[in-house]
């Protein structure tokens, strides 16, 4: 499948929306947390347990996009959302089958193996060509497609909690809801499908509409590094972005897998307790400000650099943390609001790394390595909500409730976002030694045209 290119006179801002299909649909996994009741009541199982399709499908999220970066980048983003397509409504249809029949290892195949896949391919799969039609503003280019994915569970946490209500929140009600999410997302991805288009020679900083001239120069100017994906991946800076995306994905990510049933808990001993269908208000007001925090803060990091909006979402993530901490169930206002914070900070830090990696090692493999870099996303999948679940079941079975089964993973979360903050101080220039020669970044540049 050829990369569809653009028709002369074709705008730029035709693009967005055609990643945002694909990133709105598979952003359906951070509404995971309103089905972890549902389905520990129906299929007896514990928080950790109830969590393993979310987590294999980050897992795999990250072991995608890396592995197929270099096919992403070769074939397209059209073949990468046809892949994403496929991968994702089939895994909603494997896990239907699985809550129908009550074989949960079906739902974690399904949702979490080839869902997963279909999540790191999609998520990956317009980045390298945002970039190519936004060169002038690449932190605000990539917020607006991932904040997708960030956005995702703003519409997915209550349509869901609606059909669990309308179909039960048994087996059957849980295969029902599994069946309707499949299809209809593979109906609304096909749009970016059939949207997508990648720039000519002659379309590019201003969507087609300027000369070729200025398309070429936007295009030729040498202005940045340019380093291969393997190249990259020996560099001290790439591991440094490794570690302040592990953490600070970690430190949000299990909070907001466990959202629904932790706001729950927290409140739970006091005056003001919170109803499932609270909770999943909730989930989606997290999801919100994960949505505006990678538009807002992606686009906040092109007017004061990367490095320093990676200092906020790294240094006042650990301040909010420790708030949360420390107050306790005494006050639910300010619960929320140093929730809401974080999760800004969780997804902005997801809209900006490819923009930090572009100013790094330039647009030549930027899709690869983004890819690569996602591994960390797969790590912190397993280790936040691993972490979050773990304590939160070992502080039950001590006899503890209610906010006291949080605590320590939050004070815990807050070292991991000191570890992120020391590694950004650490990122420098690339040393040119690692960049591709001249001679091979002009025969790249000739290849794009063709």
């Amino acid at each position: 499948m050829s990369p569809p290119v653009a028709p002369p006179g074709w705008s730029r801002w035709l693009v967005p929306p055609a990643a945002l299909s694909v990133h709105l649909s598979i952003g359906q996994a951070y509404a995971w947390s309103v089905f972890k009741p549902p389905l520990e009541s129906a299929l007896g199982l514990s928080g950790t347990q109830s969590a393993l399709p979310f987590q294999l499908g980050i897992v795999m999220l990250g072991l995608s996009a890396a592995f197929g970066g270099t096919l992403v980048e070769r074939n397209g983003p059209r073949w990468a959302m046809t892949v994403a397509l496929i991968c994702f409504s089939s895994g909603f249809l494997l896990s239907a089958l699985g809550a129908a029949t009550e074989q949960y290892w079906l739902i974690v195949l399904g949702y979490g193996f080839v869902g997963g896949i279909g999540l790191g391919i999609g998520y990956i799969s317009p980045v390298s060509t945002l970039i190519k039609w936004f060169p002038d503003r690449p932190g605000m280019a990539t917020g607006i497609a991932i904040m997708g994915f960030g956005g995702g569970a703003l519409i997915a946490s209550p349509w869901s909690a609606q059909m669990l209500e309308s179909f039960g929140s048994d087996s059957s009600g849980i295969a029902v809801a599994f069946l309707v999410h499949g299809l209809s997302y593979a109906v609304f991805m096909t749009l970016g499908v059939l949207l997508i288009r990648v720039p000519r020679a002659d379309q590019g900083a201003r969507g087609g509409v300027e000369s070729a001239a200025t398309a070429a120069g936007a295009r030729s100017a040498p202005t940045d590094p340019q380093v291969s994906a393997n190249q990259a991946i020996r560099t001290p800076q790439f591991w440094c972005l490794w570690v302040v995306l592990c953490m600070n994905v970690t430190a949000g990510i299990g909070i907001l897998e466990k959202a629904a049933p932790m706001i729950t808990d927290f409140f739970a001993n006091t005056s003001t307790t919170v109803s499932a269908s609270a909770a999943a208000g909730f989930v989606a007001l997290l999801s919100a400000a994960n949505m505006a925090g990678r538009i807002g803060w992606s686009s906040t990091s092109d007017l004061i650099g990367r490095k320093n909006i990676y200092r906020v979402y790294l240094g006042v993530g650990a301040l909010m943390y420790g708030l949360i901490a420390l107050a306790g169930d005494s006050s639910k206002p300010l619960f929320i609001l140093c929730a809401l914070v974080i999760l800004s900070f969780y997804g902005g830090g997801f809209a900006t790394i490819p923009a930090y990696l572009k100013d790094l090692f330039g647009t030549y493999q930027v899709g690869a390595i983004h890819g690569r870099l996602l591994t960390a996303w797969s790590t912190a999948g397993v280790l936040g909500p691993l972490i979050v679940n773990w304590i939160a079941d070992r502080q039950e079975e001590a006899g503890k409730d209610g906010s006291s089964l949080y605590t320590l993973s939050l004070f815990i979360m807050i070292g991991l976002l000191a570890v992120g903050f020391v590694a950004n101080e650490l990122v420098r220039p690339v040393h040119p030694r690692h960049h591709l020669p001249v001679p091979a970044q002009k025969e790249k540049e000739v290849a794009d045209v063709e």
